[in-house]
């Protein structure tokens, strides 16, 4: 009878201990799959942009051939085109309209997350709801209005309708953002805040933005790209003046052809901010964009 309970103890103990040591190998092979898959998909996205940086080295006969040519002289005609076509007005309009729409969406947005999280007003489930739909509406839908308004309005070619336009489109996604990360802050210390006789100010700017800084520098960022890549409201409101650089870009598309080359290269240029500003803020953009996602 011991001799039995002996067998089948050590038996136990050997599946148990082979347990583990089998599971571990299957486990390093799929997570070794699913970063392999990782890359690949990486790869999958990064060849365009690598094709046109590249592009954009080449004269415009060599990147016109069919099929291209990878092995083309390299030349950086198609980058003093660019500048020499006088980009920096719009470079400073698009400068100009997004950080400036950036900052109010944050002066904007970060009392209302405030109200909807640390202090939340009743049904703010509904309030959310509501910030979210006026995303709903296609962007065309409204176009027409607004350009009458402008119109009217003597705003046509103006540079500050596109600020007032891009933090109108920017703040509830600003706001959706800023209230998951608001509420991961604790509620004690802004009670401390409180019986240290501070004021609402005061809490937002000492308090509770150092301890949301990540999530406030990727909300920040997403609002900044999405402002310099908007084209639609640009190509229609502005004309030479307040002209942005994603309408700059389209005039190297004219009636004798597409200038790929130089197009390239424009696209490269104007995306740079945009690069560099991302590059900047990436452990803070990592940080943010996982701040409120773990309970």
């Amino acid at each position: 009878m011991s001799t039995a309970t002996a067998t089948s103890t050590a038996a136990s103990t050997r599946s148990r201990s082979t347990g583990p040591r089998s599971a571990g190998p299957r486990r390093n092979v799929r997570a070794s799959a699913l970063g392999l898959l990782a890359w690949l998909a990486g790869l999958v996205f990064f060849l365009p942009v690598a094709y046109m940086l590249l592009t954009s080295f080449h004269a415009e006969s060599d990147a016109a051939s069919n099929p291209p040519d990878l092995t083309a002289p390299l030349t950086l005609g198609s980058y003093r085109e660019f500048f020499g076509s006088n980009p920096w007005p719009p470079l400073i309009n698009s400068t100009t309209a997004s950080v400036c729409s950036t900052l109010l969406v944050l002066l904007l947005a970060l009392p209302a997350a405030y109200a909807l999280s640390i202090r939340p007003v009743r049904k703010w489930t509904d309030v959310l709801f509501f910030f979210l739909s006026t995303k709903m509406l296609p962007v065309v839908a409204g176009l027409l209005p607004i350009y009458l308004f402008a119109k009217n309005t003597g705003f046509l070619d103006n540079v500050w309708l596109l600020v007032l336009l891009y933090t109108s489109m920017n703040l509830p996604i600003a706001v959706w953002m800023l209230q998951s990360f608001l509420a991961e802050v604790p509620v004690s210390v802004i009670e401390a805040a409180h019986l240290d006789g501070a004021r609402l100010p005061v809490i937002l700017g000492r308090v509770i933005a150092p301890i949301v800084l990540p999530g406030i520098a990727a909300t920040a960022l997403i609002c900044f790209i999405f402002s310099w890549n908007e084209m639609l409201f640009a190509r229609v409101l502005t004309g030479v003046i307040a002209e942005t650089s994603p309408v700059f870009l389209t005039s190297f598309i004219t009636s004798q052809g597409l200038f790929l080359a130089q197009v390239s290269a424009a696209s490269i240029a104007i995306s740079l901010p945009v690069l560099a500003a991302g590059f900047a803020a990436q452990d803070k953009l990592v940080q943010g964009l996982s701040l409120g996602a773990v309970k």
